[in-house]
């Protein structure tokens, strides 16, 4: 691997030109990405084993993408083999993702728990002066930290955003250095990030809007029927919904997973010194 470029940074792609790079590689593979994510959500069903099949088999979309961007594409049946040799380092991620998020959500629970018992404390104390400005004081103080949590929250969430490319492209590598490997390469690029997902998520907005309208539809035609106690209407309105979803969700993550791809791409071409190819030539 080549060493960092010092002197001569290398200017970050914007955040225009990785979600345009995500979505054309994923126009150049929409079948044989939308199968893999199909197959992945199919997996889902099979308890710990499939879980762990889906992180890998969606994972092996921002494999096949890094492939693409670096001029060494790859077979479906070989980059399958790879993250299979790591399926239960992939669960292992997943595990300690798991485990990191519930410490962020459990950090904020007690740190809001032992404002609350301060304001509840100090409230009671001044409470028979009736003094409207003291609620108004700590109500302000709980919005400000409400805002500090969420945002707080988004930036670590973020550091842990790539953590499943480096585990399906590099070697050497495992769960935990994974997650460490994510933390290194988002560094100083939180923000960026950040913005590069929700303008994500802006483009496959139709797609979610259209799930939600074709889920309303399903519900009203047979809501009325499964009120009736049929066990069939029940079973085909679960099936449908299930069949729904899981189309719906394979058209979008193969773009989050390609993206993912250009993002990790663009950050070790700065970083590492990767190579240029994404800048040089149309994908």
């Amino acid at each position: 691997m080549a060493g960092n470029l010092g002197s001569s940074p290398i200017q970050p792609l914007n955040v225009g030109d990785v979600v345009s790079a995500g979505m054309r590689l994923y126009r150049a593979h929409l079948k044989d990405y939308y199968l893999l994510a199909l197959k992945a959500y199919a997996w889902l069903f099979v308890p710990v084993y499939g879980w762990a099949k889906f992180y890998a088999l969606t994972s092996l979309i921002s494999r096949l993408a890094f492939g693409d961007l670096v001029n060494q594409p790859e077979s479906i049946s070989s980059g399958q083999r790879f993250v299979n040799s790591r399926l239960w380092q992939f669960f292992l991620t997943m595990l300690l993702l798991l485990l990191i998020t519930m410490g962020i959500v459990i950090g904020v629970i007690i740190v809001f728990a032992i404002l609350g018992l301060l304001f509840a404390l100090i409230a009671g104390g001044v409470g028979q002066q009736s003094n409207p400005a003291i609620y108004i004081f700590f109500g302000l103080i709980a919005f400000v930290l409400a805002i500090v949590a969420i945002v707080a929250i988004l930036w670590l969430t973020t550091r842990f955003y790539l953590v499943n490319v480096p585990l399906a492209v590099e070697e050497n590598i495992d769960g935990a250095s994974a997650i460490s490997r994510s933390w290194e390469l988002s560094q100083g690029y939180v923000w960026r990030i950040l913005l590069i997902s929700f303008v994500s998520f802006l483009v496959t907005t139709p797609v979610q809007i259209v799930v939600q309208i074709l889920s309303q539809i399903l519900q009203l035609v047979f809501l009325p029927l499964i009120q009736e106690g049929s066990g069939v209407y029940t079973l085909l309105y679960f099936v449908l919904v299930m069949a729904l979803s899981f189309s719906s969700g394979a058209l979008i993550v193969p773009f989050i997973h390609t993206t993912k791809a250009v993002i990790y791409y663009d950050l070790r071409s700065r970083r590492e010194g990767l190579g240029l190819k994404l800048r040089e030539r149309e994908i």
